[in-house]
């Protein structure tokens, strides 16, 4: 039954099949998606916030945030008339500016991302979303494999191969909309009793086997902990960004609650062109808010895997990992104990062995007057207004206190955090620094329960990283899953 399930979820080698990573983008989805069905010549597709285009360079649509891509091809080859009109005298176009909009374009090799935004965003954090939707595309298809499809035929759709992937970037993007985590690139961890997060550590620290290169414990769609391989992270460092695509992805369906999962995936800054081979299974059934995933450079060790994922269970069953999980929460900016603070996300610098830790940051949950979807955004558009500020590329900015209608924001960048405030609307910077004062104090105080401060490492043989970046052949060999069987 076992190899059975191995070889219908694997979905490698049969022609026709897809994989599970994009069979997952289809199962748990309504029979109708109605922003699909949107009529593109009305004028509440136009509202919309933000729209996301993806297209080739032979002007095929491929993806689109709202509305068909049949729907909108015309609009597309407009766009692509636009491009290749910029680039036919020796230019690229990157933005375009009317009274409310920004348009904003990526070229990434054959692939070109628009996005039309009335937000207030800055071009470069627009283009920082497109960089993930393109991460997102290669995550399921490699970049490898990409280039080599359109080398061979400019005009193919590659919709062939990313059908079903449609709920995956919706997924994407909703999140963008909605996690501070990608404006910061940073990752949120759930607050967690230290003693607690180096059980758990430790757990998955035992439970090895070759050519495993990253364990993963995930709850509440934040991260628990990591345990790396040490000679792979010599190399390159996992970087927030994939962790983010490995969390959507592990999101975007309920198909991923069914049993045990083994499919490729491709950590575009880690390594945009092979693939891992994960492994993704909830601990908790039926509730699914604990998941393992362990990802291995081997395409035949999913036995291997599963029984490093029973043991990490009877491991977690014999300290009752589970319900003391279970009740680990988020915290409520009420816990710092200073007043007129209604919410903060904070960034540190100074961690451990900086150069290879995972970017992390913190942040309490919005309460009020912060707890209706329309308020949470304005609240995030506040700080996507000070962020840019901050990281502008013609004049950053250390320190800002900016009074806004109905609150006071102060945003702080040194070499040790990058923090940003928002207080009750009376607030002055005085008063704002003696509460950041008092803020940061709290937080070192409690920096063991809010981040991973040493992750633990393992070793294993023969070395990953060979194995992940080896030679032209491998790589070549790493890329011929059950995407490209369907061409």
């Amino acid at each position: 039954m076992l190899a059975k399930a191995k070889l219908e979820e694997q979905g490698l080698g049969e022609k026709g099949r897809s994989s599970p990573l994009l069979e997952a983008g289809t199962q748990g989805s309504p029979p109708h998606l109605s922003h699909r069905e949107e009529d593109v010549t009305a004028d509440s597709w136009r509202q919309h916030r933000k729209h996301v285009f993806v297209l080739s360079e032979a002007g095929k649509p491929i993806y689109s945030r709202y509305g068909s891509e049949e729907a909108l091809s015309s609009t597309m080859g407009v766009m692509m008339a636009l491009v290749s009109f910029v680039q036919s005298g020796d230019n690229v176009i990157r933005s375009v500016y009317s009274e409310e909009h920004t348009v904003v374009f990526l070229q990434k090799g054959p692939l070109v991302l628009v996005c039309v935004s009335s937000s207030r965003q800055s071009e470069q954090q627009l283009r920082d979303e497109l960089l993930y939707v393109y991460y997102q595309i290669i995550s399921m298809l490699t970049q490898a494999s990409i280039s080599r499809i359109f080398e061979h035929k400019k005009n193919y759709d590659l919709r062939r191969l990313l059908a079903g992937s449609e709920k995956i970037l919706d997924g994407l993007l909703n999140l963008v909309d909605s996690d501070p985590s990608f404006l910061l690139s940073a990752v949120h961890c759930l607050p967690l009793a230290s003693s607690l997060r180096d059980s758990l550590s430790q757990i998955l620290q035992k439970s090895i086997t070759t050519n495993l290169v990253f364990s993963i414990l995930i709850a509440k769609n934040q991260l628990l902990t990591i345990v790396q391989e040490k000679t792979v992270i010599e190399d390159n460092r996992l970087e927030p960004a994939d962790v983010h695509l490995l969390l959507n992805l592990i999101g975007a369906s309920s198909a991923f609650q069914a049993g045990e999962i083994w499919t490729p995936i491709c950590l575009p800054l880690f390594n945009p062109d092979c693939y891992f081979y994960a492994y993704i299974s909830y601990l908790d059934p039926p509730e699914c808010t604990v998941c393992l995933l362990l990802l291995s450079t081997d395409k035949e060790a999913f036995y291997a895997v599963a029984e490093c994922k029973r043991k990490i269970e009877e491991a977690m069953a014999a300290h009752n990992s589970l319900s003391l999980i279970a009740k680990a929460q988020s915290y409520s900016v009420s816990q710092v104990g200073v007043s007129d603070l209604r919410h903060f996300m904070y960034k540190p610098f100074d961690v451990p062995d900086n150069y290879r830790q995972l970017t992390q940051f913190t942040s309490p949950e919005m309460e009020a007057p912060y707890s209706s979807e329309e308020e949470k955004m304005r609240l995030l558009d506040l700080y996507r207004y000070m962020h840019s500020r901050i990281h502008s590329s013609s004049r950053p900015l250390k320190l800002i206190y900016h009074v806004a209608e109905r609150e006071t924001l102060l945003a702080w960048v040194t070499s040790k955090f990058e923090l940003y405030t928002c207080f009750s609307p009376l607030v002055t910077k005085a008063c704002a620094i003696t509460v950041i004062t008092k803020l940061l104090r709290w937080i070192k105080k409690e920096e063991d329960r809010l981040f991973i401060r040493y992750p633990p490492k393992y070793s294993t043989t023969p070395n990953p990283s060979k194995s992940s970046r080896s030679s032209k052949s491998d790589q070549q060999d790493s890329t011929d899953n059950g995407f490209l069987s369907l061409l």
